[in-house]
């Protein structure tokens, strides 16, 4: 069985042999049929090859953050991923772990980091409360609890 590695840096970009992955379809298969071995390292099979990642704690990492109106009203988030993969933010599993923002992605199985640019995007809806990091959409309050520091996030 033939096996690729590749690297996922902070931002979520995916790198194989230093050459920056970028057709969005790839990108995106990648992030739906990535697993967690029980070995804690992160694996794509894909027509009988091994295709392993070595991610800066997660590959999941949200690139961008998209408003959802529903009649003119913010309602929700979307998500942004690699390769344009997206998903709506559930903000009951947002948390913050060492200075970082976490949430769940594919149907919260795994943890998700937001990357430089998704923090910015979010940072018009969070508010600070008492040193409480609390999200604000639609006029609902999501507090951000901090997390206690693991070696892998899953």
């Amino acid at each position: 069985m033939r096996e690729y590695r590749y690297q996922v840096d902070a931002e979520g970009r995916i790198f194989h042999d230093r050459s920056e992955v970028l057709d969005p379809l790839t990108l995106r298969f990648f992030l739906r049929a990535m697993t967690h071995t029980s070995e804690g390292r992160w694996l794509v099979v894909c027509q009988g090859e091994r295709n392993w990642f070595e991610p800066d704690g997660t590959p999941f990492v949200v690139q961008r953050v998209r408003p959802v109106l529903r009649d003119g009203t913010l309602d929700g988030l979307e998500l942004g991923l690699a390769g344009d993969h997206r998903e709506p933010l559930d903000p009951a599993t947002l948390e913050s772990e060492g200075g970082r923002l976490y949430c769940r992605v594919r149907r919260g199985a795994f943890a998700a980091r937001f990357g430089r640019l998704a923090l910015q995007q979010l940072g018009a809806h969070l508010r600070d409360e008492d040193g409480q990091p609390v999200l604000i959409l639609g006029g609902r309050r999501h507090p951000i609890p901090e997390r206690e520091r693991t070696p892998e996030l899953t």
